[in-house]
């Protein structure tokens, strides 16, 4: 397991096995089944997530209790760092396994002190927050400038084969459409 988070890790940012060691030393590995929730808006969160395996979704619901998808988290990679998705200690996104899911835990404040105490980490965790911040953003201009086709082409590019492995609705929710919006779409290209 330790082998799948450190590829993560260096994906994002070249890291010393001695940093990699601290971090390994913090974290733990647990599976989360299908459709369960890792957190859940205003309850304790006090933890960074990797994906080793599997897919999950950050999601809010709205007044009406429909379900906005935000974000999706793929095999090896990185939930939102805790500072983006937690205010005062407390989930303000639920963050759901759309499949079984595989994850390494790490707790956030220890984690945070191993930022500051290790440049490397440091440099890590920044970038995880650059790349998180750049998403968001991307995501913004595509629901504001982008039609539906575009929109759904721009997730196959960041997300491939999404659209065989977990609901078409939480896919037309992401990209701002309806389910019926998203099937005609998928017939035209």
């Amino acid at each position: 397991m330790h082998d799948k988070l450190n590829q993560i890790i260096k994906s994002i940012n070249p890291i010393s096995d001695q940093s990699l060691k601290k971090i390994n030393d913090l974290v733990e590995y647990t599976s989360v089944k299908k459709d369960e929730l890792i957190t859940s808006v205003g309850q304790k969160n006090d933890s960074e997530y990797f994906v080793l395996d599997g897919i999950c979704k950050s999601y809010l619901n709205t007044p009406e209790g429909e379900n906005v998808s935000i974000s999706f988290f793929m095999s090896k990679s990185i939930v939102s760092p805790s500072t983006t998705r937690n205010q005062k200690g407390k989930a303000i996104l639920n963050i759901q396994a759309l499949t079984e899911v595989e994850i390494a835990v790490i707790n956030a404040d220890e984690f945070e002190k191993l930022m500051i105490e290790d440049l490397e980490i440091r440099e890590f965790g920044n970038s995880v927050l650059r790349n998180e911040l750049m998403a968001k953003v991307q995501k913004e201009i595509a629901l504001a400038s982008l039609k539906g086709k575009e929109r759904l082409l721009l997730l196959r590019k960041n997300y491939p084969n999404i659209e065989n492995l977990i609901s078409h609705g939480d896919i037309a929710s992401y990209l701002g459409i309806t389910t019926i919006s998203l099937s005609r779409l998928r017939t035209k290209s």
